[in-house]
């Protein structure tokens, strides 16, 4: 199976904030599909619509080590976040080649449209939390470098441009 392409950034698709999903459908279980493709392809541990192109509220997370572990999440919202901060190093196929060290809650609760067109709730520890973090920031139009200095930001996506340039 295929996926559409990654948009780069600065596409006007990663700045926008997704629109809402009504409902479940099968277009939208295609999409998902589609996307934990991509996301598997990556390899990452999670992916949003906005990095496809797709303005929908719609990301998967898959941070198992075994893989096939994909929450599909439709509308995300996180309802809690802990005061425990955790520290990863982020990166996107939007910006390719360039990494950041980003610090979030550790631990999130959150709530989303499932696959079944329910509301569903998830505690989520560690990498799971991050990736839903950074997933549902994509889907409000924010990058993870937004949580980096100016400085910081603006090196990391001169030195994408570098590199996509060869």
């Amino acid at each position: 199976m295929t996926h559409r392409p990654y948009v780069m950034w600065p596409h006007p698709a990663l700045r926008r904030p997704a629109t809402t999903v009504p409902e479940i459908t099968d277009d939208i279980r295609a999409l998902w599909d589609e996307m934990i493709n991509a996301m598997d392809t990556m390899p990452g541990v999670g992916l949003a619509a906005p990095q496809l192109g797709v303005g929908l509220a719609v990301a998967v997370v898959d941070a198992s080590e075994q893989r096939g572990q994909a929450i599909r999440m439709a509308n995300p919202e996180i309802l809690h976040a802990s005061v425990e901060m955790r520290t990863h190093e982020e990166g996107s196929p939007n910006l390719p080649g360039v990494w950041a060290k980003v610090e979030r809650p550790r631990a999130v609760t959150v709530r989303f449209l499932n696959d079944q067109g329910s509301w569903d709730r998830r505690d989520l520890v560690g990498l799971w939390a991050t990736s839903v973090q950074h997933q549902i920031d994509h889907l409000k139009g924010k990058m993870f470098f937004d949580h980096l200095s100016r400085t910081r930001r603006d090196m990391l996506i001169k030195k994408s441009q570098k590199i996509r340039q060869g």
